[in-house]
C-alpha cells in the first residue's frame, strides 16, 4: 500500500428501500467519525434514492455515486439519466461498465468510453469497471481482455482528466451470489497488469490512478487483497450491504492497513 487514501465502497445494486438506505447511512456516518481521514468511503444507491441520501451525508466525507448514466446531456432516451442530472444532485462519482450492465443490457466497450468521457466532461469521477469472464480465464486471455476494456474505456481521456478516474477490477467469475473468490496472487497479477497499462498511457499520472478490487470480497479475504501492491482499495458487494459486516471491515482496515 502507498500513502494514498484507501478507497472502500459498495454498489447496492437493486437491493435497498429508501428507509433501509437512510438507516444504513445513519450508521455509516457514526462509523466514519471513528475512521482515519486516510480512508475514503463511497456508496452507490439506486437512482430514486440519490437525492435524499446525498442530503443525508452532508457534513461528512462519504461520497455518493450513481450506478449508471447515459452519455448524452439530454434527449429522447426513455428511462435514462444524463450526466447533467447527476451533477445537479451534487453527486461525486458514477459507476460505468459494470459487468451486469454489459451482460444484461448489451453495453459494450465503446458505450463505456462514451460514458467515461461524458462523466469527466461534467466533473464527475468515473468509476470504470473492467474484468474478464470465466471463458476468458479458462482460455488464458484474461490479461488481454482487461487491457482491451480499459484501453478503449480511456480513449480520448487526456492525462489532465485521469485524476478523476478510478478503475475497479472485478473478474466476472468472482462476483455475484455464485462468485468464486479469487486468489490474492491472481488479483495481484491482474492489478500489476492494469497499473502497467495506466503507466503506458499516462506516465507518472498512471502511477497515481486508484485501482480497486471487487469480487466476492468478504471478512475472511479482504486483507489478503489489500496487501497486494497495486490494490488501492476495495469495491465490496454483499459483505458491505450489511452495515455490521462493513463496520468490521472498516475498523480492521483503520487499525492494520494505514
Amino acid at each position: 500500500m502507498s500513502n494514498q487514501k484507501v478507497l472502500l465502497g459498495t454498489n447496492w445494486k437493486m437491493t435497498k428501500t429508501l428507509s433501509e438506505g437512510r438507516q444504513y447511512v445513519k450508521q455509516l456516518r457514526e462509523i466514519e467519525q471513528q475512521l482515519s481521514d486516510q480512508i475514503e468511503l463511497f456508496i452507490i444507491p439506486s437512482f430514486p434514492h440519490l437525492y435524499p441520501l446525498k442530503e443525508d451525508v452532508q457534513g461528512t466525507s462519504i461520497n455518493i455515486g450513481a450506478q449508471n448514466m447515459h452519455w448524452e446531456e439530454k434527449g429522447a432516451y426513455t428511462g435514462e439519466v444524463s450526466p447533467v442530472m447527476l451533477k445537479e444532485l451534487g453527486l461525486d462519482l458514477v459507476e460505468i461498465g459494470h459487468s451486469e450492465r454489459r451482460q444484461y443490457y448489451n453495453e459494450n466497450d465503446v458505450d463505456v468510453n462514451k460514458k467515461v468521457v461524458a462523466a469527466l466532461r461534467h466533473d464527475l469521477k468515473a468509476l470504470v469497471c473492467i474484468g474478464e469472464n470465466a471463458t476468458d480465464k479458462t482460455m488464458n486471455v484474461g490479461k488481454e481482455k482487461v487491457r482491451q476494456q480499459l484501453k478503449i474505456a480511456l480513449q480520448h481521456v487526456p492525462a489532465e482528466d485521469v485524476d478523476n478516474v478510478i478503475v475497479a477490477y472485478e473478474p466476472v467469475w468472482a462476483i455475484g451470489e455464485n462468485g468464486l473468490p479469487a486468489d490474492a496472487d491472481y488479483v495481484a497479477e491482474q492489478h500489476d497488469e492494469i497499473r502497467k497499462l495506466l503507466v503506458e498511457l499516462y506516465g507518472n499520472k498512471g502511477v497515481e490512478t486508484p485501482i480497486l478490487y471487487g469480487g466476492s470480497v468478504n471478512k475472511r479475504n479482504f486483507e489478503s487483497y489489500l496487501n497486494c501492491q497495486n490494490v488501492s482499495g476495495l469495491f465490496i458487494g454483499r459483505a458491505a450491504w450489511d452495515i455490521d459486516s462493513f463496520r468490521d471491515i472498516l475498523f480492521t482496515v483503520n487499525e492494520h492497513h494505514l
